[in-house]
């Protein structure tokens, strides 16, 4: 708990906030964000691996596809250009993970543009195909015209454990520059004219913590 809170929970009573404006602030809101997106795909890694558990005959093939790509276009959008600040590759290559991190890192990211791109060339996502009589009968002819859509969704064990685990490893890593970031803001916002701070249109809506719990494997 952090300072702030800590004086909240002491007189019981939430102490004002106000919105404030700066370049620091700014930061520090994109590290959250960033957060939150990561903590959305562990979410969806521990939900994806319950549903993979289930016998395939029994399991609705929607759900996983719905969260693998959902994961993955929030991993891919914490290093998107949409935020002043985002992660970048540099990041992914610091982590203390083993293996092809950076491959996986970039396969992740292609495979969420390729789940959310129109297809140019629709044959691709679906085939039509030629139902041919038995090759043992008399007379062979064609029966009639099938129609197969393509998924282009992988999800498997594996590459969900895999995500989770990178998410979780950029969590932790996002959280230690957040909480560094915070320390700035609030120097910068303590030389603020402290009138026009109380003066300010306060924030309605809920301010959480920046401090991100160390999120363990999925698994």
């Amino acid at each position: 708990m952090d300072n702030t809170n800590a004086a909240a929970a002491a007189t019981g009573t939430p102490l004002p906030t106000v919105a404030i404006d700066i370049s620091s602030a700014q930061i520090l809101a994109d590290y959250a964000s960033i957060l939150q997106d990561l903590q959305f795909v562990m979410e969806c890694c521990k939900r994806l691996l319950a549903e993979l558990v289930a016998p395939e005959d029994d399991r609705d093939p929607v759900v996983p596809q719905a969260l693998w790509s959902a994961a993955l276009v929030a991993y891919a959008r914490c290093f998107g250009t949409g935020r002043r600040f985002g992660l970048a590759a540099e990041d992914v290559r610091t982590l203390p993970l083993e293996g092809e991190v950076m491959k996986y890192h970039q396969w992740l990211v292609d495979e969420r543009k390729r789940n959310i791109a129109h297809s140019s060339k629709p044959f691709e996502a679906a085939r039509v195909g030629a139902v041919l009589s038995q090759p043992g009968q008399a007379k062979r002819r064609v029966e009639g015209i099938a129609v197969l859509s393509i998924s282009h969704v992988l999800v498997d064990e594996t590459g969900v454990r895999q995500l989770g685990g990178l998410a979780a490893e950029l969590a932790k890593q996002t959280a230690g520059k957040a909480q560094e970031q915070q320390d700035v803001v609030l120097a910068d916002v303590q030389r603020l004219d402290i009138d026009r701070l109380y003066a300010s249109p306060p924030l309605r809506t809920h301010v959480g913590s920046t401090e991100a719990e160390a999120a363990a494997d999925p698994g």
